[in-house]
């Protein structure tokens, strides 16, 4: 191993994974989390939040499309589209890339890093704050859908896990949170969200989810990717009233990718279509899982990858 500066990334308290750093390029701490940016020559730049990657330049398409395109192309005419958190702006990128968008609203409480985003990391966001359907609102997610009347085609979640007790992100993983984003839905709406890490040691983070995504909406779907700059798989769920969003044939996918030209790096049809193709042990994991999270007992992810509950006191 060569001398340098590393970063170390604890996955859990029983591994560690190690990157080189070439340079720091910015860090300190905005009024919600740490940030630390620096450049790696595997992955380009990475960033890092609360001690935790969270993006890195060189595979960071593969996430978003994973994330974006399947809610996205499940609509058939998706023209206004909300993505909650996203501060990055690749999320936005992404979905902006459908000629079907007449607005897309970014909802993110991080102004700061926001900026951050747009000074140090173009590679992510490639101009899409400045598209004229885009519109930044700097605000907690929930306390914006609790005072707009706007509804949506189709809303993307783009948050962090809610590790540890304290953690504020937990009041946007409840089933109050999840009925709240279906009233926002318009008629045949589709919710399309990030849902936490599929690894043995924390094998139960995207079962509640999906649980407790269930209580909201008539239909639910995982499907999973893997994520190069993480080094594991991401776990993601689809969620409509109006039809089973993973249902549609691989045809009508090739059709509608063909229709809007989508320039996509990762995602064909086909690969779209085995995404929902789970392993027996998730699956079963899936059907077996009664913790479902709620305002009142709101669930959390421990440095171990256990799922608890219990208040909330922040």
């Amino acid at each position: 191993m060569d001398y340098g500066m590393y970063f170390f990334e604890h996955i859990t308290p029983f591994e560690t994974m190690v990157r080189r750093m070439e340079r720091v390029i910015a860090s300190g701490r905005t009024r919600y989390q740490d940030y630390f940016l620096f450049e790696s020559k595997g992955f380009g730049k990475v960033l890092v939040l609360d001690k935790d990657v969270q993006s890195t330049e060189k595979d960071e398409y593969i996430y978003h499309e994973t994330l974006v395109h399947p809610a996205m192309l499940s609509h058939p005419e998706p023209k206004s589209v909300l993505i909650v958190g996203g501060g990055e702006g690749a999320t936005l990128r992404e979905v902006l890339k459908h000629p079907t968008v007449e607005k897309a609203v970014m909802v993110d409480i991080d102004g700061e890093l926001v900026e951050l985003a747009k000074a140090h990391m173009p590679e992510w966001h490639q101009g899409a704050f400045d598209d004229p359907r885009a519109v930044l609102i700097i605000d907690d997610a929930r306390a914006h859908l609790e005072k707009t009347r706007d509804t949506y085609d189709v809303v993307i979640i783009d948050l962090t896990d809610p590790v540890g007790e304290d953690n504020p992100a937990r009041l946007l993983y409840t089933v109050e949170f999840y009925r709240l984003v279906k009233a926002h839905l318009n008629p045949g709406g589709v919710m399309g969200m990030q849902a936490g890490m599929i690894m043995l040691t924390h094998h139960r983070v995207h079962p509640v989810v999906h649980r407790t995504v269930r209580e909201a909406f008539r239909y639910v779907r995982s499907y999973k990717n893997h994520i190069p700059g993480f080094f594991l798989n991401f776990g993601f769920l689809l969620a409509s009233d109006a039809f089973d969003p993973a249902a549609f044939s691989e045809g009508v996918m090739e059709a509608r990718i063909r229709e809007r030209r989508l320039a996509l790096r990762h995602l064909n049809a086909h690969y779209l279509e085995a995404l929902f193709v789970l392993p027996k042990d998730l699956q079963e994991a899936l059907d077996q899982e009664e913790m479902v999270s709620t305002d009142a007992n709101p669930f959390y992810v421990t440095p171990e990858g256990d799922a608890r509950q219990a208040p909330y006191l922040g």
